[in-house]
């Protein structure tokens, strides 16, 4: 009365009709198809801004950062320029770097002569004579340091005006305070020894 219904459609033509939407999705893809539209460009960009493992996403940023703490270690170690930090890079500082470290600076000894003149001082009675020999020592040499220093910054600017042309901002000053930290402790590590000076 109401007619036959419709044969539901068999396994075979299902499989031929995912077939062919996959070929014209396919074919749809190279040139002179259709450009997408925004809204779904956007949607297929869209990344949920809380991932949904939250312990697993802050323990595979907490491996990321590691990771990255020791590469900027060892860079510390072989003067490696990739991984080392944004005030260190650069063929300038480490020209600046090199050059220094190849000098002998009195302002190695700085700290040491600082640490000497506080326990002399403690030592010995401010009321006393030796106290302003002391104190005498202690300004000579600070005085020494900072006409090393003046020399080195005057030699540092005119050999990087001669390699490089122009001097980058704070490179002079980089070298300088450089020069007044002790050999062993400068990071990066030296990489020349001293009298091996930058070509």
């Amino acid at each position: 009365m109401f007619g036959r219904k419709k044969e539901a459609p068999s396994a075979q033509q299902t499989v031929d009709q995912q077939a062919a939407a996959a070929t014209a999705r396919d074919a749809a893809i190279g040139k002179g198809a259709p450009t997408p539209k925004r809204s779904a460009q956007v949607a297929a960009r869209k990344r949920p801004l809380v991932p949904e493992d939250r312990k697993a996403s802050k323990a595979a940023e907490r491996v990321a950062i590691q990771d990255q703490r020791l590469k900027m270690r060892q860079a510390m170690d072989t003067g490696d320029e990739k991984f080392l930090p944004l005030r260190d890079k650069g063929p300038q500082k480490r020209f600046a770097r090199d050059y220094v470290d190849a000098r002998f600076s009195l302002g190695e000894y700085l700290m040491f002569g600082a640490l000497v003149f506080v326990v002399v001082s403690l030592l010995v009675p401010a009321s006393s004579e030796q106290m302003i020999y002391v104190l005498g020592g202690f300004w000579v040499m600070f005085l020494a340091v900072f006409v090393d220093v003046f020399i080195l910054s005057r030699k540092l600017k005119k050999r990087l005006s001669e390699k490089f042309g122009e001097t980058e901002r704070g490179t002079v000053w980089y070298g300088s305070m450089r020069s007044l930290q002790f050999r062993r402790l400068r990071l990066p590590k030296p990489q020349v020894k001293r009298g091996e000076f930058p070509a």
